[in-house]
């Protein structure tokens, strides 16, 4: 079974960071300094997805913005794909920031191929696609 929870130690910090890197860096060609900004050691709560036998998986973050709670760079490692990693890190992410602020909207850029995960999930497209880090999104609101 996977598991997700929030990183407590620089240990887990790590993992979530080469995944990130491995799947926005390396797969998808995202510059490096795109990927990581100053709000990955500031005031992003970073997240990390274990498989039954402790192998990381999966990684997002959340931070507050002046728009509501932003879920930010969920990445899955391409060969746990549709195993239920993205799922069991969005709902640990969800359990946590619903409990911390239960009043404030909740959103994200979503890639134009995770779109239908995150409707699954509760969330909705709002406003027109647009272009990010030469990648297509859409913005998405839960509820």
């Amino acid at each position: 079974m996977t598991t997700a929870h929030r990183v407590t130690d620089l240990r887990d910090l790590d993992a979530a960071f080469t995944i990130r890197e491995q799947v926005f860096v390396g797969e998808q060609g995202v510059p490096l300094d795109l990927e990581y900004d100053e709000h990955d050691r500031r005031d992003a709560r970073h997240y990390l997805a274990r498989l039954a036998d402790g192998t990381p998986a999966g990684a997002a973050r959340w931070r507050e913005t002046d728009k509501g709670i932003k879920l930010e760079r969920f990445a899955v490692l391409p060969e746990h794909r549709n195993q239920q990693v993205g799922a069991a890190l969005l709902q640990a992410v969800l359990r946590d920031v619903l409990q911390e602020f239960p009043a404030a909207p909740v959103y994200l850029n979503a890639q134009v191929g995770a779109v239908r995960f995150y409707e699954r999930h509760g969330f909705h497209k709002v406003g027109e696609m647009f272009v990010e880090a030469d990648i297509q999104h859409y913005k998405m609101v839960l509820g």
